[in-house]
């Protein structure tokens, strides 16, 4: 545990810290349920090539890209809770055009497109959302203690993963992908009954920095995190396609490997990066990840391929708050929510190249040679973070 009873009595910086992480969990269980379910609805029910299956889980996050900067401006000019309250609604209107285009599934083209409408909500929503809820994790910690924060988000965030794979899949096993989209109107509106009556966080003021300035500051450290984020991608989007192909059980238990040992590494080493320094932990974690992707790539069997996801989301889990607590140390305070946004923004450009990118390797070379992109992919970030490790 991060905070002792006493310590979070004098503070009650942590208590609001593990309120926004709840709210953060329940919302997101409908991102976490829509990715494996989406990809199995495009390919399954609408008959679409892998590459539409990637491109319809992906959309979601070049939507997000495109919005970081806007997020981060408004949390920066008027505080967290008001992005986050809007990203909630953001979530559960995605929940509702997604539902729309499961009812009209007959209708291939016109279902995709209202789709793919609904995707672009979510990743809409998920930008506003998550910059809101870091901002104002930010706000009530302080900075010296950033690498927590972002340690508690992502297990939030990722816990939700490892819960809402296999709850999205059993859902759309039993009831039909229409009620995994119903529930993710219906969950973020839970989130948004938590978050209201929480009081708004301080807001820092100051003189405003143009974002590509700030990226100009960041950027090396958006790059490692990019390569990072498509082992992730490979996972969400096409792991239980890889099951279902090899005719293996337990389809969505994949994101749920890599959902729970992201959380334990979380639970056990999120304050590494405050200790020991972001670099130094992510160099660690980067080699993980390459190992647990090579394991899927080879895979002959379940057991590896989950064992590859396991060690995939432990190598991953650290990634993003190591660079993080670069990310804060290099911007001014009343910039730090533009600052991660445009951070963020380079996972999100993972997360959604990978998806149609992915979807034609797999047309062609078949679901296994994804992760050896993954395995590359991480072995880049590695080599870049042991270059800033020298510098």
């Amino acid at each position: 545990m991060y905070f002792s009873t006493d310590t979070m009595q004098r503070d009650p910086g942590p208590k609001q810290l593990y309120r926004l992480s709840l709210l953060l969990f329940v919302s997101y269980l409908a991102v976490a349920m829509s990715m494996p379910t989406t990809s199995v609805f495009v390919s399954k029910t609408l008959h679409y090539s892998n590459f539409y299956s990637g491109l319809c889980v992906g959309i979601a996050f070049f939507s997000t890209i495109l919005t970081r900067g806007l997020a981060g401006k408004l949390a920066d000019q008027q505080g967290g809770r008001t992005a986050a309250l809007i990203g909630l609604m953001l979530y559960s209107l995605a929940g509702m055009v997604a539902s729309i285009s499961s009812w009209i599934s007959n209708y291939d083209a016109l279902s995709a497109i209202v789709l793919i409408v609904g995707r672009l909500l979510l990743g809409l929503g998920e930008s506003f959302t998550i910059v809101g809820v870091l901002t104002w994790g930010f706000s009530v910690m302080g900075n010296e203690r950033a690498g927590r924060v972002l340690a508690v988000v992502g297990m939030a965030l990722y816990g939700a993963f490892a819960v809402g794979s296999p709850l999205g899949m059993m859902i759309m096993h039993h009831f039909g992908y229409t009620s995994v989209c119903l529930a993710g109107f219906f969950l973020p509106l839970i989130g948004l009954s938590i978050a209201s009556p929480m009081a708004p966080p301080p807001i820092h003021r100051g003189g405003r920095t143009p974002l590509r300035e700030i990226i100009g500051r960041i950027w090396d450290l958006g790059v490692i995190v990019f390569a990072q984020g498509v082992g992730f991608a490979a996972v969400g989007a096409f792991m239980p396609l890889l099951f279902l192909q090899r005719h293996w059980e337990n389809a969505g238990w994949g994101l749920s490997a890599f959902g729970v040992a992201f959380v334990l590494v979380r639970i056990f080493c999120g304050h590494w990066p405050d200790r020991f320094g972001g670099i130094r932990i992510a160099i660690v974690s980067l080699f993980i990840e390459m190992v647990g992707q090579v394991l899927i790539w080879l895979a002959p069997e379940p057991a590896l391929a989950l064992t590859g996801a396991f060690l995939t989301g432990a190598g991953c889990s650290m990634v993003f708050p190591s660079m993080g607590v670069e990310v804060v140390g290099r911007v001014a305070p009343h910039l730090r929510a533009t600052a991660m946004g445009g951070f963020a923004a380079f996972q999100d450009l993972a997360y959604g190249a990978t998806g149609p990118i992915a979807g034609i390797v797999a047309d062609y070379a078949g679901f296994a040679s994804v992760y050896f992109i993954g395995a590359i992919s991480a072995a880049i970030a590695f080599i870049l973070c042991c270059r800033l490790r020298t510098h």
